[in-house]
């Protein structure tokens, strides 16, 4: 075992004079491997993280070797509550009353054509974040980005046939009461599209998913707004925000709307 030689001058935990203490400090932008407990196993995947603590205002400075010991020893699959255990652990390891614990990473769950009944995996862009204040009180937020199809209903009302459709991103971040798996909050999400994407599509397939996006018109506003009533209905979910960009195939911009729920309030 590795230990820290006392000859060696431990410049961070000299004294501060200035009196300003820090809320956030750490490392960002680290790459690292995460296994995680999905609804059917683990996932093996590659997070990008962002550890901070914070600082007293009569400390110089923080370890930052610390941070890559906490992902050494923490190598088991993690779930949310794992993560939680982690923030922590990350702030016991840097002596801090508060911190900040986040993980970005693609999440792959598999979906089934919705005519031929073919598996494949599609991606979706997972955040974790956990937060410990100075109280002691932990949050937990739970950030997700799902493709979908959406089809413009005012391109479909004033058409002699067909409608402009387009590949849209939904992004969510809720605030959890207790735990809510990736895969349930993607399938909320997805409920409320035109229609939802996959990664592997036969003929019957696109026939069903064209003519479904046809059938389902939605606005940018109309998803939002639907999302957020879905996720308002969603047990576990204690507060969230919800933002739509349409990527136009008829004009050289998007169209984007957001919307948040009474009691979200921001990292």
């Amino acid at each position: 075992m590795f230990v820290e030689s006392d000859l060696l001058p431990d410049l961070q935990a000299s004294p501060d004079l200035r009196g300003m203490a820090i809320p956030r400090v750490g490392v960002r932008a680290l790459r690292y491997p995460i296994a995680l407990r999905g609804e059917h196993g683990t996932i093996a995947s590659v997070a990008q993280w962002a550890m901070y603590v914070g600082l007293p205002a009569t400390v110089q400075g923080t370890h930052m070797s610390r941070f890559a010991e906490l992902l050494e020893a923490h190598t088991h699959p993690l779930d949310l509550r794992a993560f939680r255990a982690m923030l922590l652990d990350m702030c016991a390891r840097l002596g801090a009353a508060s911190g900040h614990l986040e993980a970005r990473f693609p999440y792959f769950i598999r979906k089934y054509a919705p005519a031929s009944g073919l598996g494949s995996l599609l991606d979706y862009d997972v955040t974790w974040t956990a937060l410990r204040a100075a109280d002691g009180t932990v949050r937990q937020l739970l950030g997700l980005e799902v493709a979908i199809t959406s089809l413009c209903p005012c391109s479909k009302a004033i058409s002699a046939y067909g409608a402009h459709n387009q590949r849209s991103t939904i992004g969510v971040e809720v605030e959890l009461a207790h735990d809510v798996s990736v895969e349930t909050l993607a399938r909320t999400v997805e409920a409320q599209a035109s229609c939802e994407v996959y990664t592997l599509l036969k003929r019957a397939d696109e026939k069903h998913v064209t003519e479904r996006a046809y059938e389902n018109p939605k606005f940018v506003e109309d998803l939002v707004r639907d999302v957020a009533r879905a996720l308002g209905a969603l047990d576990g979910v204690r507060a969230f925000a919800v933002r739509s960009e349409n990527f136009e195939s008829i004009h050289n911009h998007s169209a984007y709307a957001e919307i948040t729920s009474p009691g979200w309030r921001a990292r």
